[in-house]
């Protein structure tokens, strides 16, 4: 078996079964790493640690030149960093040759809203820090984009949470939302598992006689700050191209219209999002009614 044969099944079994991706990730993942190694190839680079980051700069701009979009160009680029990491931290390269690269930009700032792929994208890079650094930081960075994206909660209302609020049992949350109503918010598998992490395993790092009940603690042990909130989920959507202003808005935003396209009737996303108007919800259904229209051009034979 070769150098690339041994770390193309290496990766692949840890996106599969250590990091437990969706099969639709490690396809994409994977098919990046097959592209990427192909032009290797043809570059005659006989082991992947002879790897330059000239070599992963050479195969972007041959996709480029191919005519690839800069948002593909973005995601393969975050796609090679990922893999550089795992390559490292495995004994393939001496050095991460992928951690200074670029991320192509697009031309134009991108919607106020997520795709699922680069939802994905940015929880999976959140995830992967935690893998690199254990540190208690990058725990509960995680665990706070995750919830914001799993519940659309505002930031003022994760920063209030406190530990009573949580029902294990029933896997939800309970907040206090504006006019200090509260409301009860599911949680699905992917977040409660990084609450429970950091909770469990960081939480107690950073607690001091100040902590309180609160769930979410900066780094003096007091409870967090809506500011440093805002400033850890503009620093993991940055991975993604044309991100940078986008920030806990954004999560609020796609966490709405991806379960309106998900199926979701608009009075459940109200009773989510704590709207005390269903006018206000139906601002996110934009996304929504342009997939209808594409599956109605793409269907109907008179479209």
């Amino acid at each position: 078996m070769s150098d690339f044969e041994s770390a193309h099944r290496g990766y692949t079994h840890h996106l599969e079964k250590e990091r437990n991706l969706s099969i639709h990730t490690v396809r994409a993942y994977i098919g990046d790493l097959d592209s990427f190694f192909e032009h290797l190839s043809l570059q005659k680079v006989s082991a992947v640690g002879d790897v330059t980051l000239a070599h992963i700069r050479s195969w972007l701009a041959n996709q480029q030149v191919k005519g690839g979009a800069r948002t593909t160009l973005s995601r393969r680029a975050t796609s090679i960093r990922l893999f550089t990491k795992w390559a490292t931290k495995n004994g393939y390269l001496t050095k991460d040759v992928g951690a200074t690269l670029a991320t192509p930009k697009a031309h134009r700032t991108l919607p106020d809203v997520l795709s699922v792929s680069d939802a994905t994208t940015a929880m999976d890079s959140l995830a992967t820090r935690v893998a690199e650094e254990e540190s208690p930081m990058s725990i509960r960075d995680c665990a706070i984009v995750e919830l914001l994206y799993a519940t659309g909660a505002r930031v003022s209302e994760l920063c209030g949470l406190d530990l009573d609020d949580i029902d294990y049992e029933r896997n939800t949350i309970r907040v206090l939302g504006k006019g200090n109503k509260e409301r009860t918010i599911p949680l699905g598998a992917p977040s409660m598992k990084a609450l429970n992490n950091w909770i469990k395993n960081a939480r107690t790092e950073l607690l001091t006689d100040k902590s309180g009940r609160a769930v979410f603690l900066g780094a003096r042990g007091k409870r967090i700050d809506q500011r440093t909130v805002r400033t850890i989920v503009y620093e993991a959507l940055s991975a993604l191209e044309g991100t940078e202003r986008m920030g806990p808005h954004a999560l609020r935003h796609s966490a709405a219209t991806h379960l309106l396209e998900g199926g979701a009737d608009l009075r459940t996303v109200q009773e989510i999002l704590g709207h005390a108007s269903l006018a206000t919800t139906q601002i996110y259904t934009h996304v929504s009614t342009e997939r209808l229209q594409k599956a109605f051009k793409q269907a109907h034979p008179r479209a």
